[in-house]
This record gives structure tokens, C-alpha cells and sequence, in this order.
């Protein structure tokens, strides 16, 4: 019978090292379901448009060429998900991006796109 550390390029502690720093399957599961989010074209857009500024669904939908209830089912989904926030202001309710972190995510994929 062949040992099966015969073939390892990394030593076993290496290996051991990275298993005991993997994330628990729970956190992986949440992380793919976040990256699912990403998968749509159109929450992308809407992401994007929060990027630059913060905005009402009616101004999105504008810039979308999109309908409001097109544009009020995705966004709760960004909701659902975390990636965006809203604020009441009088009779608007205006979306921004939830924080820094997709701000990141957002800038540092369309850099990756770009290269």
C-alpha cells in the first residue's frame, strides 16, 4: 500500500497548518452564498451605482433604464445579504453600499477586470 504523504510536494505540518486555519463549513457555505450575490448582472449595476453615490430607486432605476420594482426586488436581496443600507430622509428612502468591506470588493474586482 502507497503512503499517501508520498506524493505531498508541502510537508504534513504545512497541511495540518492550513487545515486548522480553513474556515468551519458554515462560514464557507455563507461565503459562497455571498458570492452567489455577485453572480448577477444586475445587482452588480445596482452596486456599482451605489459606488458612486448614494441614491433613491427611482434614480437607479433611471440609470438602469430599469423598472423600480425590478430595482426594489434586487436591492432586497443586497439587503438580505448585507452588501447594501438604507437611510430614511423625509418621504425617500436612499441606498448607499452597508460598508467599507464592499466597497473593497467592488474596487478590487473591477481592478481585477481592468488588468
Amino acid at each position: 500500500m502507497e503512503d499517501k504523504n508520498e506524493y505531498m510536494i508541502i510537508d504534513s505540518r504545512t497541511a495540518e497548518d492550513i487545515k486548522d486555519k480553513m474556515p468551519d463549513e458554515s462560514e464557507l457555505y455563507e461565503l459562497a452564498d455571498l458570492f452567489k450575490v455577485f453572480g448577477d448582472s444586475t445587482r452588480i449595476k445596482i452596486l456599482y451605482v451605489l459606488f458612486e453615490n448614494e441614491m433613491c430607486v427611482y434614480d437607479i432605476a433611471n440609470i438602469l433604464n430599469m423598472t423600480q420594482s425590478a430595482i426594489s426586488h434586487q436591492l432586497r436581496i443586497l439587503k438580505q445579504n448585507r452588501l447594501v443600507k438604507f437611510r430614511k430622509e423625509g418621504r425617500n428612502v436612499l441606498y448607499t453600499l452597508a460598508d467599507e468591506h464592499v466597497f473593497t470588493i467592488l474596487r478590487q474586482g473591477i481592478e481585477h477586470v481592468e488588468e
